[in-house]
């Protein structure tokens, strides 16, 4: 991970120093480089900036709200023509977005929306539809009825999208009810919210996790808890370590899978044509798939 991140680094620095000044520059702070996701979405991203010779540079916020508006600072000064920003926290970014669009930077956000400002274009998986699917899974697994446990990450509104999207796919199942619901933003903090859910209530039948981390947390959390024959874990994200999951063990029933290395050429494509003067969609979602095992 580190070897790539320096790849990425060192290819930005390459294509300025070839450019000079940042003609046609495109500065893209992302939200994390510690997830699959992200790297898929970064990777995706240098290989259209090559592919189309726009200079690109990334900066990596590690969940770090303020490392994010630092870098955001320091593309301001820079003067990126686009700001690519995938919000560590959808409301907290907002005076960094405010003050790209005041410098006449045009601002795609890519997987998490900001809120409370609009932006050029959002480019995202319809995580609202993804977390409808979600439920219809669950319900599948459950037989219609249950307890059901969600762990959330509820400063981020993609997926707060995805739980709305949940609860509101659970009403076809009248007789599945949502028991608990707690954060677990990292893998660690997942395990232990899925554990704490657990002893409180260890009649519940389903997990639903906000992402892949969330997901493969609360079933290493299950299986401590010697209730694999009765909880299903549902994740979001469809990364390939959750897929293998998917394929060899059971409490991991599906994930519902995004699709990165989409959503990282679509936002070098959208800045390109916002640089070339073009008008671009305000919303680009991206339908999520169901993945279930091979």
């Amino acid at each position: 991970m580190k070897k790539f991140t320096t790849t990425i680094l060192a290819s930005a620095t390459l294509m300025l120093a070839a450019g000079g000044a940042w003609a046609d520059g495109i500065g893209a702070s992302l939200l994390t480089q510690q997830h699959p996701f992200y790297i898929e979405i970064a990777k995706a991203m240098e290989a259209e900036a090559e592919a189309k010779d726009v200079p690109l540079e990334i900066s990596i916020a590690n969940q770090d709200l303020s490392k994010q508006l630092a870098d955001v600072e320091d593309f301001i000064v820079k003067g990126v023509d686009v700001l690519v920003i995938s919000p560590v926290d959808s409301q907290g970014a907002l005076p960094a977005i405010m003050k790209a669009k005041a410098a006449g930077i045009k601002v795609i956000t890519v997987d998490v929306p900001a809120q409370g400002v609009d932006v050029t274009s959002y480019i995202g998986t319809d995580n609202y539809a993804g977390g409808v699917k979600a439920a219809e899974l669950m319900g599948e697994e459950l037989g219609g009825s249950g307890k059901v446990a969600i762990i959330d990450y509820p400063t981020v509104q993609s997926v707060v999208a995805r739980i709305d999207g949940f609860r509101k796919g659970l009403e076809d199942f009248p007789d599945i009810e949502i028991v608990a619901q707690q954060t677990g933003i990292t893998r660690a903090e997942a395990l232990a919210a899925a554990q704490n859910m657990l002893q409180a209530t260890p009649d519940i039948d389903g997990i639903f996790g906000f992402g892949d981390d969330a997901a493969l947390a609360a079933a290493v959390a299950v299986k401590s808890a010697g209730l694999q024959e009765q909880v299903k874990v549902i994740g979001f994200d469809g990364m390939e370590e959750a897929r293998n999951a998917v394929d060899s063990d059971p409490v991991m029933v599906g994930v519902i899978q995004q699709f990165p290395d989409q959503m990282g050429k679509m936002a070098v494509d959208t800045a390109l044509e916002v640089i070339d003067g073009g008008e671009v969609p305000a919303e680009q979602p991206i339908v999520p798939g169901v993945y279930t095992g091979q």
